[in-house]
């Protein structure tokens, strides 16, 4: 494998909206972004993607973008987003923009073009299909905000037009070569203006299986997962290969795609030398809650399980190339309320979860917040639901049966809603988020979270991450850490993870993932003990005594 610039970052994701306020109107900004670069900066982080800031309707919080050339007045200017590019490189923070083009706004000017002439060039910039009032639509496909795909094209009843996502987001017809050529015409502006490049979105979704077809409904409103469209669309690389050579290869830029279902034979061509992208996020552990049924069929995830996902996906990964570790991100609730179980949701456990996750092979890749251990909100109605998908799944669990309450139940554990409440910077007014009303309300948990009292403390979780990081970068660990192999040690214990990072110098990663103490004989005797998540490691020779929730880094040689 190739050395390249970002192998040793860590990279951090913002959600615009809800990181900091700079003008007191309730929605955070770019300038408050470039407020807290020194503190970004101090964590140790190297690369910092933003969430949409595009021109938007925000019917999808961003994700439906109308003017991919220009910065949404919310957030900021054109100004202000090279002001930041400036400020981060000062800092050797390389930025990150968000490439969502599987699809755009429904008020985007190609779809507005489209929709005045569905014939002309620019309805074949989108799947557009006519279609009379009766007859069954092109096809049964659910949409992944439920619901069917196809809606009728706004102006007319004789035409529909393809969504795979929310109604105000029509899909872009990649299949056509005019548009992917105003796709790349796109990133190349962006990279020439001084991004290192770009997390993409979604971007398994932009190869159909066609012709268009119907496959067997799964559940009782007569429709099909998506997903058993997208088994069947074949040649998604051709355009994915086509994309890196016009765009990010030309830059050297970086890009890292969220892409599910990742399979053995198809890596090398997504990440491995030359690959189409540089990373891919591992969502191995967020889909272990993932069900047909939706959110009502979600399971709680046990540590077990969590373990058994991340060492499959380093098994998968190898040394092919890197996959991000992630914790949580904008789309899944927050990570330590996901896989830290009620009653055990202590400081000492989201260290240890952090130190987990930091140490494996792969890039490290953290959600604002996640320093700082914020956690689920609090939901009493769905009227406090902002998300479009929290809704549709809300509405769906009805028409299955459940009850309000139920669903509600179901919502406070999954909703993308929960990791979108404004970040936590201090226990005063608001948070420190703004000084005027907050565009979504606070986790009431803010005056006991928050970053203001972490950064203050020495043993707090913000300084536990600053020490994870640090010791990634340490000359003396570095090349184990970031290239070594993971190796499983006593996989099968339950409750319990422990991997060995093998290099040029050998470490043990250990977590005790239980309330109770727990003995351990261990393979030989350490060195060093180079990190702990409590004051106190009982080490004799090579048998330990690890307390509750106690996460240990040693070295073994």
């Amino acid at each position: 494998m190739k050395k390249e610039w970002w192998h040793n970052k860590v990279a951090y994701q913002i959600w615009p909206k809800s990181f900091q306020d700079s003008n007191g109107d309730g929605i955070g900004d770019i300038p408050g972004i470039i407020s807290h670069l020194d503190d970004l900066h101090s964590l140790g982080v190297g690369i910092l993607w933003l969430s949409p800031v595009y021109c938007s309707p925000l019917a999808d919080e961003g994700y439906d973008i109308s003017d991919y050339y220009d910065i949404d007045p919310r957030f900021g200017t054109l100004e202000d987003m090279d002001r930041l590019i400036a400020e981060a490189k000062r800092r050797d923070i390389s930025i990150l923009m968000d490439l969502v083009v599987n699809h755009c706004s429904d008020e985007h000017i190609w779809f507005k073009k489209a929709c005045a002439d569905p014939e002309g060039p620019f309805g074949k910039f989108f799947y557009i299909e006519k279609h009379r009032p009766g007859d069954p639509m092109p096809t049964n496909w659910r949409s992944y905000f439920g619901g069917p795909v196809w809606d009728y094209l706004p102006g007319h009843t004789d035409y529909v037009y393809l969504h795979v996502f929310h109604r105000k987001q029509p899909d872009l017809n990649w299949e056509n070569p005019i548009l992917r050529k105003e796709v790349y015409k796109m990133i190349n502006w962006w990279l020439d203006r001084g991004i290192a490049g770009f997390r993409i979105d979604a971007i398994i979704n932009i190869k159909k299986a066609l012709p268009f077809c119907n496959y067997p409904a799964d559940r009782s409103d007569g429709l099909c997962s998506i997903q058993r469209m997208l088994e069947k669309a074949t040649g998604v690389l051709g355009f994915l290969d086509e994309m890196a050579a016009e765009t990010f290869h030309p830059h050297g830029a970086f890009s890292i795609a969220e892409l599910f279902d990742n399979k053995l034979e198809d890596l090398p061509r997504f990440i491995g030398d030359n690959g189409c992208f540089s990373c891919i996020f591992d969502f191995a552990p967020e889909m272990l809650s993932k069900s047909q049924d939706g959110w009502m069929g979600a399971k709680p995830v046990t540590p077990d399980m969590w373990k058994a996902a991340v060492f499959g996906s380093q098994r998968l990964a190898g040394t092919t190339g890197f996959m991000a570790n992630i914790i949580e991100n904008h789309d899944e609730p927050r990570g330590v309320s996901r896989y830290l179980a009620d009653g055990e949701r202590s400081e000492t456990a989201k260290k240890m979860l952090a130190g987990l996750s930091i140490l494996l092979r792969g890039l490290p890749f953290l959600y604002q917040g996640q320093e700082i251990g914020m956690e689920n909100t609090v939901f009493t109605s769905i009227d406090q639901a902002d998300d479009c998908n929290t809704h549709g799944e809300y509405n769906a669990m009805l028409s299955a049966g459940l009850s309000p309450e139920q669903a509600l139940s179901a919502v406070s554990r999954m909703s993308r809603d929960n990791a979108r409440t404004p970040l936590q910077w201090t226990a005063g007014r608001n948070a420190g988020f703004t000084s005027g009303t907050p565009w979504y309300p606070l986790n009431p948990n803010f005056t006991q979270i928050n970053y203001e009292e972490q950064r203050q403390r020495p043993d707090s979780l913000l300084n536990f991450y600053r020490a994870l990081i640090a010791l990634r970068k340490d000359p003396q660990w570095e090349e184990t850490l970031v290239y070594g192999v993971t190796e499983p040690w006593l996989e099968h214990e339950h409750r319990f993870m422990a991997y060995y990072r093998r290099g040029p110098r050998t470490l043990l990663v250990l977590g005790n993932w239980q309330k109770q103490h727990r003995s351990l004989v261990l393979p030989s005797k350490p060195r060093q003990v180079l990190l702990s998540n409590l004051p106190q490691v009982s080490l004799f020779d090579s048998h330990i005594e690890m307390e509750g929730f106690q996460f240990l880094v040693l070295a073994m040689d």
